[in-house]
C-alpha cells in the first residue's frame, strides 16, 4: 500500500495539538505524599493515564487500565505482540520557566511545556501513528499494544505491574529517546550515601538542599550557614560567583547566611549538558571551617564528586568501545542539622564494569567518614544486535522518511522501557540537531519534528506488522 505518511500526518495536526494541550495541562509528576489506594503514585500520573486512555476510547480502540498504574491500547490480533511503550508521567517542573510549564505554548515553531519532549509529545505522536493505520483501514497481522506507564521517571512500578499481569511482548520500541534509533542502553544504578547530620565547629551547616530527582542535574541549590562574620562570607561568595559558571545570591539573616545558587538542569544521562548548582555551592562552602558530618558532606561533594561526570576522582572511570563512558550524576543533595543528610549518585555504565566496582569507589572515598552507602535499583546494560529485523526495519523507515542514508543506530546512557524486552529498542522522537531539553526548564519540541515523527511512527508500525 502506497501511503504518503508525511502528508497524512499533516492532516492530524489540529487534533494532535488539541490532545497534547490536554495532556500537558496535567501535572503528572509522581508524588508519593499524595498516594492513595485509588492513586498509588499520586493523582497526577493516574489522571494523565486516564486522559491518554480516554483519547483512545474516543477513537474506537480497545483499552484497559491496570489499577491506575499502567494501561494499554490494543489493535489487531495475532500470536505475536508488538509493544509501543510510552509514559504519561513527567519530571517535576522546577524553577526557571519562561512559560507556564503546564500550558502548551507555541512560540517560533516550538511547543513548550512539561512533557512536550519527554514523553507526552513523542508518545502522542506514536499513538497517532497507530491511529493513522486504524483510520486507513489497515489491519495488522499481529497484536499491537500501545502501553502507557506512569512512573518511568522513577522506579517503573507501572510497567513492572504490566509485566506481572500480562504476557511479555514479542518485540517493540519506546518513543522516549532520540532518532535515528537506540539499540543499546547502558546499565543504570543509584547509590545513596547517608550521614547523621552532625556539626563540629562554630561554623555550622543548618541545611543544604539541591536536586529534585536522581536522574536530573540540579538547577537550584540553597543552604543556610551559621557563622560569626556573615558579611565577610557574603563578600567571599560574591567573589566566588564572579569566576564560576553559576549565578546566585547570599544574604545575612537572623538565623544565619542564606545562599542560593542557580546552575542548569539537564537529563542525568549526560551530566556535562548541565551545571550542578549543588556541587558548585558545596565547593564554596567547603572553604569554611565546618566539622563533623557537615565537613564530610561538603568535602565529598566538593572534592570527590564536583565537575567529574566520568568519576575519575572516585577511581571508577570506565569506557567500552561500543557503549562508551561510564557517567555519574550527583542528583539529590540534602543536609538537615542533627537529623540526616544524603548524597544521591546516579551512574550509567557500559558493559565491563558494574555496581560492585562503583560501590568500591564510593567506599574508598568515604573510608574516613561515618556514612552508610546503599545501592538502589539496578538495570544492567541492554543491547540489540543491529542485524535484528526490528533494528533493520526501523532504520530503513527512518532513512526513507528523512533521506539520511548515513544514519546508524546508537548506544546511549538513558534508560527507556525498550530495555524491558529482549528485542526492544528506543526510537525517537528527538531528531539530530534539535536541542535536548528533557528534564530542563523551558522543555520544548519543534512542532514540525513531532509531525515528522508521527509519519515515521505510522510507517514503522505498518512495516513491522504487515
Amino acid at each position: 500500500m502506497a501511503i504518503d505518511w508525511q502528508k497524512l500526518s499533516e492532516q492530524y495536526q489540529e487534533d494532535y495539538l488539541a490532545d497534547l494541550t490536554t495532556l500537558v495541562s496535567i501535572d503528572s509528576a509522581r508524588d508519593d505524599s499524595q498516594a492513595t489506594d485509588e492513586y498509588p503514585l499520586g493523582p497526577g500520573p493516574a489522571k494523565a493515564l486516564i486522559a491518554f486512555l480516554g483519547l483512545a476510547e474516543r477513537d474506537g480502540f480497545k483499552t484497559k487500565n491496570l489499577d491506575n498504574l499502567v494501561g494499554y491500547v490494543e489493535f489487531g490480533e495475532g500470536d505475536d505482540t508488538l509493544a509501543i511503550l510510552g509514559h504519561a508521567d513527567v519530571m517535576p517542573a522546577g524553577k526557571g520557566w519562561h512559560t507556564d510549564a503546564f500550558t502548551l505554548t507555541e512560540k517560533d515553531g516550538n511547543l513548550y511545556g512539561r512533557g512536550t519532549s519527554d514523553d507526552k509529545g513523542p508518545s502522542l505522536a506514536a499513538y497517532y501513528g497507530l491511529k493513522m493505520l486504524k483510520d486507513q483501514g489497515i489491519l495488522p497481522k499481529m497484536t499491537i499494544r500501545f502501553i502507557i506507564g506512569t512512573d518511568e521517571e522513577s522506579d517503573w512500578t507501572g510497567m513492572n505491574h504490566y509485566l506481572d499481569l500480562e504476557p511479555a511482548p514479542t518485540l517493540g520500541f519506546s518513543p522516549d529517546a532520540e532518532f535515528p534509533l537506540i539499540n543499546g542502553e547502558k546499565g543504570n544504578v543509584t547509590f545513596t550515601t547517608t550521614f547523621a547530620g552532625t556539626n563540629g565547629n562554630d561554623v555550622t551547616l543548618s541545611e543544604f538542599d539541591a536536586g529534585l530527582r536522581e536522574n536530573m542535574v540540579p538547577r537550584d541549590a540553597e543552604a543556610t550557614v551559621k557563622v560569626a562574620d556573615g558579611a565577610k562570607v557574603v563578600a567571599d561568595f560574591n567573589d566566588f560567583l564572579a569566576s564560576a559558571p553559576v549565578t546566585g545570591e547570599a544574604s545575612v539573616a537572623a538565623d544565619g547566611v542564606h545562599f542560593h545558587v542557580v546552575g542548569k538542569a539537564a537529563h542525568g544521562m549526560e551530566p556535562k549538558n548541565g551545571i550542578n548548582a549543588g556541587t558548585y555551592l558545596a565547593t564554596f562552602l567547603n572553604t569554611l571551617n565546618f566539622g563533623g558530618d557537615a565537613a564530610d558532606f561538603l568535602s565529598l561533594l566538593a572534592n570527590e564528586l564536583h565537575d567529574d561526570s566520568r568519576a575519575h576522582k572516585l577511581g571508577i572511570a570506565f569506557t567500552d568501545q561500543v557503549m562508551g563512558d561510564l557517567t555519574m550524576n550527583v542528583g539529590i543533595q540534602q543536609f538537615t542539622a542533627d537529623q540526616s543528610a544524603l548524597i544521591n549518585t546516579n551512574l550509567r555504565y557500559p558493559t565491563g564494569t558494574g555496581a560492585a566496582d562503583i560501590q568500591a569507589g564510593l567506599e574508598k572515598a568515604t573510608a574516613n567518614m561515618a556514612v552508610t552507602i546503599k545501592q538502589g535499583r539496578e538495570m544492567v546494560p541492554h543491547y540489540v544486535d543491529p542485524s535484528d529485523p526490528i533494528v533493520a526495519t526501523l532504520m530503513d523507515v527512518y532513512r526513507q522518511q528523512t533521506g539520511d542514508m548515513d544514519a546508524q543506530p546508537e548506544v546511549v546512557g538513558g534508560g527507556t522501557y525498550g530495555r524491558l524486552m529482549k528485542r526492544g529498542v528506543a526510537f525517537g522522537a528527538l531528531f539530530p540537531g534539535t536541542a535536548d531539553t528533557m528534564h530542563q526548564a523551558d522543555e520544548f519540541q519543534p512542532k514540525a519534528d513531532l509531525l515528522k515523527a508521527m509519519a515515521i511512527y505510522g510507517q514503522a508500525i505498518y512495516e513491522l506488522t504487515k
